[in-house]
């Protein structure tokens, strides 16, 4: 078994045997950030099965045929697709490996309700972004600035809906494994982990990663707690027997009780800067988010990266909210306050 417990290079790692019958295949990002996501294949005497699929470029699309025949697969010998959830990285793929193979692609239910329900074209999704932007107190300069740039940048992918809906705790059809599925909504209303528990092994999509911490997101689509929904995610895989995570992101790592307390601490943290910061006059999500640490200084984040950094001091406050220590007031925009001293 090739260890790959150290973060990898700038350039993409090995297509890896990491269990008998079991392969990861590093497949490249078309973004700024992350470089790649894993895909996890499956052998079985049907053919292959793999954990999701990767943006729908033709470099990704080349990386999983190259990926599948180093582990003596084509295309054609794909029969099923487990998406861990719709985002364009793990889902992007999915439908064209779906044509091309005759596979079946899973998704849970709450995340093909957001594919049934995603806007139609960019206006559309302007619009959302710039509700979402007056909401939390955005001024008009920069809602103006970050519509601008992602109309001139964005695009809108296909999506297509999945042809099984797994929910939690369910068995996928991957004959020889006894894969379940965990729902642990947070990152995407609808994101599932897989537990393999022959070699007690985690793949944990987007829901636990080894360094960064997963954004989690407040939105128009989403559930009302996101991050209330996270935190108890990550109590529903504490006690989990696993000997290895396998992350959609970065690499693969131990400990996985202990990154999930160090995830929990984190939003502790970001909890009593926002607390702080209320305290400290901050009214608007907006000036509340100029108050929280960021990978970089606030009036530097552009583009999306801005985009998730105000969804996510809103899923904060939100989830204050929910435990009855802010309260969201009228107004335009909406003001916050504290509710405890």
């Amino acid at each position: 078994m090739t260890s790959a417990n150290q973060p990898v290079g700038w350039g993409l790692p090995p297509v890896e045997r990491l269990r008998p019958g079991l392969w990861s295949i590093p497949v490249p990002l078309p973004t700024a950030g992350l470089r790649h996501v894993f895909v996890y294949l499956f052998e079985t005497e049907r053919g292959a099965y793999v954990v999701d699929s990767g943006w729908d470029t033709e470099e990704a699309f080349a990386a999983v045929e190259a990926g599948l025949a180093v582990a003596g697969y084509s295309i054609g010998e794909l029969r099923g697709i487990m998406a861990t959830h719709m985002h364009p990285d793990h889902y992007g793929l999915a439908v064209r490996l779906r044509e091309a193979s005759g596979a079946w692609v899973s998704l849970h239910a709450a995340d093909a309700d957001l594919i049934r329900r995603r806007p139609s074209d960019l206006e559309v999704l302007s619009e959302r972004t710039i509700a979402l932007f007056r909401r939390a107190g955005a001024p008009a300069e920069d809602v103006d600035g970050l519509v601008a740039r992602m109309t001139s940048t964005a695009s809108m992918p296909d999506a297509a809906l999945p042809d099984i809906l797994l929910e939690d705790g369910e068995r996928p059809d991957v004959p020889g494994w006894e894969l379940r599925t965990i729902w642990t909504p947070g990152h995407s209303p609808g994101h599932l982990c897989f537990w393999e528990p022959f070699y007690r092994l985690l793949l944990s999509g987007d829901h636990v990663l080894p360094r960064i911490t997963p954004n989690i997101p407040f939105h128009t689509q989403a559930d009302d707690d996101p991050l209330g929904d996270y935190l108890a995610s990550l109590d529903k895989l504490a006690d989990l027997p696993v000997e290895e995570v396998l992350p959609a992101h970065e690499y693969r790592f131990v400990d996985h009780p202990g990154r999930i307390a160090a995830l929990k601490r984190h939003h502790g943290e970001r909890f009593a800067e926002v607390l702080t910061a209320l305290r400290d006059g901050a009214a608007s999500a907006w000036d509340i988010g100029r108050h929280m640490t960021w990978s970089s200084p606030w009036d530097k984040i552009e583009g999306f990266m801005k985009r998730a950094a105000v969804a996510e001091a809103l899923a904060h406050l939100r989830a204050l909210e929910r435990r009855g220590l802010v309260r969201e007031r009228g107004g335009d925009p909406p003001s916050w306050e504290l509710l405890v001293g």
